[in-house]
């Protein structure tokens, strides 16, 4: 029997999520630096989609303020992708995955401010619920690790911040542009940054122009065409189908997901407290009880997809 659109499109979207999951396990396995490692995956993420004319195409629109706009933004999810593989590298996956779940709480106060929209005292409520999780989370892992956590929620900060400037701007073009736009202008952003980085970041730089070895050069394009290019391009299709509260639940397993496979895949539950769990547990569980608690609202079909936002981790 043939599924439905709506199934489908449900099915997309999980896996989706699931590819974005990989992204963090990928990040722990691919044995450059931060800074080359997201430099690399910017840049073959825009080579491939400078070959789509629809982009070349949608650029043309663009008014010279609005292309100004998404270069800035740009240049913030350089920095977010920089923080999140920085602290992969210095904690693991697992500790990445559960600071990205900050973002939300970051978003209920950033959010209303950037995008002018009213705000909400439930979602500063929930915030507040997260605090005894990321309380636990920092007490559940190794000292050694901390400074991962530290770098994480600043990523997840930067989430907060990119997330509410692309949702103002989403309707203004064409996803594929913006996200070609963005990440182009993020690349050079990462390239200006790299003499800086021995003294400002130590730990996260590397050569940029150096070619990767024959195994991370494999992991990277996997992760910048199989974990970054096609969850898009499924999203985009998926999300005609189906209602904001059902993408925001699937999406808020992203860190689940990645959890699990860093523990299959990584082992990395011998490195983690229960305590460090406990507080996961806690911390996703304020985030999914955001979108249970406004199930109650109006629940229209979601905007035009926030690109950048979907090409998160």
């Amino acid at each position: 029997m043939p599924m439905n659109p709506h199934s489908r499109a449900l099915l997309q979207v999980h896996f989706c999520v699931l590819l974005w999951g990989f992204t963090a396990i990928l990040g722990k396995l691919i044995q450059l630096p931060a800074l080359p490692l997201v430099w690399w995956r910017m840049l073959i993420v825009v080579a491939a989609l400078a070959l789509l004319p629809r982009v070349w195409r949608g650029l043309r629109t663009l008014s010279p303020r609005l292309a100004a706009a998404y270069a800035g933004i740009g240049v913030l999810v350089g920095l977010h992708w920089l923080t999140f593989y920085g602290a992969i590298k210095l904690a693991n996956a697992s500790v990445a995955a559960t600071c990205i779940a900050l973002a939300p709480v970051f978003t209920a106060v950033i959010e209303p401010w950037v995008a002018r929209r009213p705000f909400r005292m439930r979602e500063l409520m929930l915030g507040v619920a997260v605090l005894p999780g990321v309380a636990l989370v920092v007490g559940g892992v190794p000292d050694g690790m901390r400074a991962g956590v530290a770098v994480g929620a600043l990523s997840a900060l930067l989430v907060a911040v990119f997330g509410s400037f692309n949702k103002r701007l989403v309707d203004h073009a064409d996803p594929l542009t913006v996200t070609a736009l963005e990440l182009g202008a993020g690349t050079l952003a990462l390239t200006a940054l790299a003499p800086l980085m021995p003294l400002l970041m130590p730990d996260f730089a590397g050569q940029l122009l150096a070619l990767p070895g024959l195994r991370d050069g494999g992991l990277l394009l996997l992760l910048a065409l199989a974990c970054t290019l096609l969850p898009f391009a499924l999203a985009l299709v998926a999300l005609r189908q189906l209602s904001a509260y059902a993408v925001q639940l699937i999406t808020n397993l992203e860190p689940v997901y990645a959890i699990v496979l860093a523990a299959l895949l990584l082992g990395e539950q011998r490195e983690l407290s229960l305590q460090f769990y406990l507080g996961v547990a806690i911390v996703l569980g304020a985030v999914f009880l955001d979108p249970l608690l406004s199930r109650r609202r109006p629940a229209d079909m979601p905007p035009a997809p926030d690109a950048a936002r979907q090409l998160v981790d």
